[in-house]
Order: structure tokens, then sequence, then C-alpha cells
């Protein structure tokens, strides 16, 4: 089975977070199961100095998993960043869509937010994006694309179950 997997783009503060905090329940009451992965450049760490979990990382584990009856954790050394699709493949396969948040480069479908009160122009201000399968945006702008309003999460929705969850 084909996972989809969308990238929601955009410039800094422009509501990416705030509008996946919105769309995935929408997605979860038409009764699909979301992935989430976020994509961080500057580089991450989710665990705690003090913690076991981080002592096993600091004395050289390559792998330190915790897990409980809900849920688990991985963190995991790699040599070079996975790409989204060697992630979602290794990691998501009992999901029925995967939405990235980032992921500005790497030639997956792109949804755009942009907020005029955050910035002037928009990622995509050029229209050169063969990627980009929506424009979320507080203001109107043509790209070739559906424009939906920032606060219009069901439309979203609507526009990814039609383009990339029926029939798939």
């Amino acid at each position: 089975m084909h996972i989809p997997v969308i990238s929601i783009v955009s410039k800094k503060n422009c509501g990416k977070t705030t509008l996946l905090e919105k769309l995935i329940p929408e997605l979860k009451r038409r009764g699909y199961r979301v992935g989430i992965l976020k994509h961080d450049i500057h580089g991450f760490d989710i665990d705690h100095e003090g913690k076991d979990t981080f002592r096993h990382k600091a004395a050289g584990a390559d792998i330190v998993a915790i897990s409980c009856p809900w849920k688990l954790s991985v963190i995991k050394d790699v040599q070079e960043e996975m790409t989204p699709e060697q992630i979602v493949k290794q990691y998501f396969e009992d999901v029925d869509i995967v939405l990235t948040e980032g992921y500005k480069r790497g030639g997956l479908p792109q949804i755009e937010v942009f907020r005029r009160d955050a910035h002037h122009q928009p990622l995509n201000s050029g229209g050169q994006n063969r990627a980009l399968v929506a424009f979320v945006s507080d203001v109107p702008m043509d790209f070739g694309v559906p424009h939906i309003d920032l606060n219009d999460f069901k439309a979203l929705a609507d526009l990814i179950e039609n383009k990339f969850l029926r029939n798939s």
C-alpha cells in the first residue's frame, strides 16, 4: 500500500503547526490514521539530561528506545539524513497519510501556508513550484492551484481526502 506524504511548508511563523493542530482532528474524525513527520534542519533533542535514556545515549548506544503500553519513542543515530520516504517506509507503516511539517526541498506534494502579517511574499512568490498542490492563506493569490482560506481546515481536509486518500 502506498502511503501519501504531503509537506506543509511556509516561511517561519506562518501557522504550519496551528494549521496541523486543526487539520489532524478533522482527518481523524473522518476515520483516517494520521502520521506527522517534523523536519528540523537545525537538529533537535527529545531526551532530557539525567534521564535513563539520555544517560544510555551519552554512554554510546547507537539506538535507544523507551516503551510503555501506549507509546514508543526511538532515538537512533544515522550516518546521513534519511529522506521522508525512507522514514515513512520504516516507521509509519500503520497510517493512512503522513503530513510533514517542513521538507520544502523534498519534492513531495506541498501545501503552502501564508499569512500576510508574517511575511510580504510567500515561498512560492515566483510561481515555479511544481510540487505545490494547494495554497492556504489569509489573502487570495493565484498560483494555479486551489486557494483555501487559512481558517477553513475542513476545505483543506476535503482537498486532501479527494486528491490523496480516496482510492489509495
